[in-house]
């Protein structure tokens, strides 16, 4: 018998049901360990799910800070505080360790109530049901200000090529611009063209028509402004208007070679309607005179609506002294070089009625480097001679009353701004052209 026990054939069949239980109990182990593993992948998925849909968007336009529009957070993604820094605009920036590492994601393109339009914030890996994901970088504006004025459209985007510097140059992948929370397109052509040039091109406006307006589309780096230049200090400002003007005449090919140009360059822009001289003619004759006074003094007049972009940054390079009425055209004195003169005029009710806004151009000057040479204010107001209420006619029309003229003021005027440049163009002009130095005007753009 115990020979027979353990012959080969008995040894055979306890291995055979020693492999045969070891499968039934690793099968059985699996079948238990797969339950649980399927369990927890249901469960996972169940909070990502719960995550997502907690996902909450808020107006972009908080109507209840409507009274503090422009303040502090403003009414503009009100739940979020800015980045503040030291001479820096404020600014917004996501995600962040303020956003707990969330994307900015926006939904709506509404273009007459930013109340309809709404914005969340959510964690790359959990983005909101059918959210599109775009990568790069984009900048985000919102103003106060329409976009299809010079003035107001180059204060609003000027902040962000601040933070073009500050990033080493690095280019965006897009732009989304808003207009108190309204969804914007559409630039004026030169704001676009200057922007274009600065950013070698890359100014590529979101226009959220992604299969429906309610898709949400989150980014993977967002910088946001709504404070326009904000608190930008004026040594970073003409630092940025330096990049600016440097990079517009290396998109026109305008060859900037101060030894070719006049010695005293005098432009006077004119415009039609509203803020129009009411004799244009004669105004160029005066001032023009006045510049033929003296030596080397080229004197050039133009409307500049009828010029491309390029052609009025040509004109600006060779402006050492800018006339006009107040108005748009006025921007275009950040082209010139530093320490150039700006004249400006107005009509009569302008001081009275116009408020802070009259003096943009004093600023803009600043920030940019210029010399403000001070302003004449026309005191007639020949639509309000018969008026009964001259205060009130003048208080009404301000704003659309064209400019008269002053010879003997005007030849003055023309001929103290004239001896202040002839006393200071010599070295300085030259030395101050092109501060920024060095390369592609000092900023080789990258792209990631």
């Amino acid at each position: 018998m115990s020979s027979s026990k353990t012959s080969p054939r008995f040894r055979l069949c306890y291995i055979i049901l020693a492999i045969v239980a070891l499968f039934w109990m690793n099968l059985a182990i699996s079948l238990h360990c797969r339950s649980h593993i399927d369990e927890v992948a249901f469960d996972d998925r169940s909070k990502i799910m719960k995550l997502r849909d907690s996902i909450t968007f808020q107006p972009l336009k908080d109507l209840r800070f409507s009274n503090t529009a422009t303040d502090g957070h403003t009414w503009f993604m009100s739940s979020l505080e800015d980045i503040e820094e030291q001479g820096e605009s404020q600014y917004l920036k996501l995600p962040s360790n303020a956003s707990n590492g969330k994307l900015l994601c926006l939904k709506g393109q509404d273009i007459s109530d930013g109340s309809w339009n709404s914005y969340a914030l959510a964690w790359s890996g959990i983005l909101p049901p059918n959210a599109i994901f775009m990568k790069g970088l984009t900048f985000v504006s919102n103003s106060e200000y329409q976009f299809n004025n010079i003035w107001h459209g180059q204060s609003a985007l000027m902040p962000f090529v601040r933070i073009y510097i500050k990033n080493k140059c690095r280019l965006p992948d897009r732009w989304v611009l808003y207009y108190k929370g309204e969804l914007r397109n559409t630039i004026i052509p030169w704001v676009k063209s200057l922007m274009e040039a600065t950013f070698d091109g890359h100014f590529a406006l979101e226009d959220f028509n992604h299969n429906g307006s309610d898709v949400p589309i989150c980014f993977k780096e967002a910088v946001v402004m709504r404070h326009n230049e904000g608190r930008l200090s004026i040594a970073n400002r003409r630092q940025v208007y330096d990049l600016m003007r440097c990079k517009a005449r290396m998109h026109c090919n305008v060859t900037t070679n101060p030894k070719a140009k006049p010695k005293i360059g005098m432009t006077l822009l004119l415009r039609d309607g509203s803020r129009s001289f009411k004799d244009p003619s004669l105004v160029t004759n005066i001032f023009q005179k006045a510049c033929q006074k003296v030596n080397n003094c080229r004197f050039a007049v133009a409307y500049p609506h009828n010029l491309t972009f390029c052609e009025q940054v040509e004109l600006m390079y060779g402006t050492d002294i800018l006339i006009s009425t107040h108005g748009a055209q006025v921007t275009n004195m950040l082209l010139m070089d530093r320490n150039s003169s700006v004249m400006e005029l107005f009509p009569k009710g302008w001081l009275e009625n116009a408020g802070i806004g009259q003096y943009v151009y004093h600023w803009l000057a600043d920030w940019s480097g210029m010399r403000h040479q001070g302003v004449w204010r026309d005191d007639v107001a020949e639509d309000c001679r018969n008026s009964t209420d001259i205060d009130g006619c003048v208080r009404v029309s301000f704003m659309e009353r064209q400019v008269g003229h002053n010879e003997s003021y005007f030849m003055e005027w023309a001929r103290r701004v004239l001896d202040v440049m002839q006393r200071s163009i010599t070295n300085e002009r030259e030395s101050a052209s092109s501060p920024v130095g060095g390369g592609l005007c000092g900023c080789e753009s990258i792209h990631y």
